[in-house]
């Protein structure tokens, strides 16, 4: 299988650097990366400058590039020049940090899976708590396991896995759904030596989802988390209702009332 790895922790990452190392080891592993951190960056990619892409010597055995890239410009060059459209499978991460709940939204490190997707690869989306001890080569090798034993032909179109490993031992892994953990903000106002005023943002996890299955909640059990995502961001029960509400309303509209008051008619009265 032909590997494309990539992350948001930049190229030198201890997540990224281990998973190609392990994953090498009955795979053919290509790593394009970012040069430096790219995290919280979402889906970005870059449009109004260059990309800088040059080959660093970091394994004799496995080809690795940085890039002044995003992830999702990374999986990009990966897939259409470097891999020269022959990747098998896309993997980003290990992260150095969770992906649950809202953090899908921000991550960089998902959305260089969702940017698989888009290309119509099989991806995995890899991250784990932000523990300087984290076991990286236990992760990398559930990984292995994971991806020569899971059908990836179950997937949907444009859809990708987000994994977020237990902190300890790993009892395996189990499906579970995006939860609503989210961020109470704050922000610090603080002023520069130029007495401007700057704001430094940080926050409160919030974690009020109960559900059993959901990704926060299966990940304290030991397993790791496995949750279907697409970029896709249609509320289909809501796009029902509107439907719905649209049809009730679409006479009482106001321009149509107003046309009708002044003798117009409606256009196919014309």
């Amino acid at each position: 299988m032909r590997i494309l790895l990539t992350n948001d922790d930049g190229v030198t990452s201890v997540g990224l650097l281990t998973l190609a190392e392990v994953l090498s080891e009955r795979h053919d592993v290509l790593v394009v990366a970012p040069e430096s951190e790219q995290s919280a960056t979402g889906h970005a990619i870059t449009v109004r400058m260059p990309i800088w892409v040059k080959r660093v010597k970091v394994f004799e055995h496995i080809p690795v590039y940085a890039t002044t890239g995003t992830p999702a410009d990374c999986v990009k060059l990966g897939v259409e020049v470097i891999g020269e459209k022959n990747i098998d499978l896309v993997i980003s991460g290990i992260n150095f940090g969770y992906n649950l709940g809202t953090d899908i939204v921000y991550s960089g490190t998902v959305s260089g899976a969702i940017e698989g997707a888009l290309l119509g690869i099989p991806s995995l989306a890899l991250s784990a708590p932000a523990v300087e001890d984290f076991d990286y080569k236990r992760a990398a090798r559930f990984t292995m396991d994971f991806v020569e034993e899971f059908d990836f032909s179950i997937l949907e179109r444009f859809t990708a896995l987000s994994l977020n490993f237990p902190a300890g031992e790993i009892r395996g892994w189990k499906a579970a759904r995006q939860s609503a953990r989210r961020y109470a903000d704050r922000f610090e106002a603080r002023v520069d030596p130029m007495g401007n005023t700057y704001y430094w943002m940080y926050g409160d996890v919030v974690e009020d989802d109960e559900r059993a299955d959901c990704d926060y909640v299966v990940v304290r059990e030991g397993y790791v988390a496995v949750t279907p995502i697409t970029v896709f961001m249609t509320h289909e029960r809501l796009l029902e209702k509107l439907r719905e509400v649209s049809e009730n309303e679409k006479d009482k509209a106001p321009w149509r009332s107003s046309a009708q008051k002044e003798g117009q008619g409606s256009l196919s009265d014309r």
